[in-house]
């Protein structure tokens, strides 16, 4: 059973040793932020034996035998009959204890079954609404996950998938090659710009924009092997805000609390005091996240 089988990779992984620098940041800036919930955080971010990953089913190639499996293992279908918007096309499954799949192997030719995310990440794609035949553009778009899911919702008749750094491209360019079909991986456009200039380069292009803005990335940093680099990444985080800006702008905030509440029995959110705008956080059993998630709509001057 695939299931029953975990990659030495994740093993490794697990014994992976904490960055002391990297939680004492986290220690004194999460504490503050998110209050009593922020121990509950803590002990899952810290303890990759609790962390989880949804199972997203490529419908351009779909397993049948896995989902099979993954109904006999328990598993069930992500916001089942929850959400308003919802499309057939999208199969997701997680399971409530940690159980990682191996991951497939990109080959060329081939497309891969499944892709394992962090249902989170399915939040912002799903706060789109994506009809078929809309012109849509995902702005950050590495390493291809939110593209996948987009293309598991509908067929955008037009998507066009930026990502400025040119490590990150390669790995867009291999992921949307492993799961979507070569004669419609020919009408998704790729390209390498700078983010804050898209508006200017295509105005009044896309009827709907996926920004996945530049983030610190925690789970990561949190088990990072050097130091030095970690403290330089931490200096780092005050320039996001700022980019994060930079990306976005005449947009106004659209109510999504309607979302949290009926994602309840698969998320866990904290108040974050903004009247728009989700956050998402981890804890037993629910481990997605941190994640926040807001929806916007141009604003439209004159």
């Amino acid at each position: 059973m695939v299931l029953t089988r975990l990659k030495a990779k994740s093993e490794r992984k697990l014994a992976k040793q904490i960055c002391k620098v990297v939680l004492d940041h986290f220690e004194k800036q999460y504490s503050k932020e998110l209050g009593d919930s922020w121990n509950t955080v803590r002990d899952i971010l810290t303890s990759p034996s609790c962390w989880q990953h949804a199972v997203l089913l490529n419908r351009f190639n779909y397993p049948f035998e896995l989902e099979k499996d993954l109904h006999f293992k328990g598993y069930h279908t992500l916001f089942q009959g929850s959400l308003p918007y919802y499309p057939k096309s999208m199969k997701c499954y997680l399971g409530r204890i940690p159980d990682r799949m191996p991951s497939e192997r990109h080959q060329i030719g081939s497309l891969k079954k499944y892709y394992l995310l962090n249902a989170a990440s399915l939040l912002p794609v799903l706060a789109l609404e994506l009809k078929d035949g809309e012109k849509v553009l995902d702005l950050c778009a590495a390493p291809g996950g939110k593209s996948v899911a987009l293309l598991q919702c509908a067929y955008p008749g037009y998507l066009h998938c930026n990502e400025y750094d040119s490590l990150r491209l390669k790995w867009l360019r291999q992921t949307l090659e492993s799961f979507i079909p070569q004669s419609l991986v020919n009408e998704i456009k790729v390209s390498e710009l700078d983010g804050r200039e898209m508006g200017d380069a295509e105005p009044e292009m896309f009827d709907k924009v996926l920004v996945d803005a530049p983030c610190s990335n925690d789970r990561s940093w949190l088990f990072s092997s050097d130091s030095q680099k970690a403290a330089c990444r931490i200096s780092q985080r005050g320039e996001l805000p700022v980019l994060q800006i930079e990306l976005l702008s005449n947009i106004m905030p659209v109510d999504i609390t309607d979302m949290a509440r009926a994602c309840s029995r698969d998320f866990t959110f904290a108040p974050t005091g903004q009247e728009c705008g989700i956050l998402v956080i981890p804890e037993k059993g629910k481990a997605w996240g941190p994640m926040y998630v807001a929806k916007l709509k141009k604003s439209w001057t004159v």
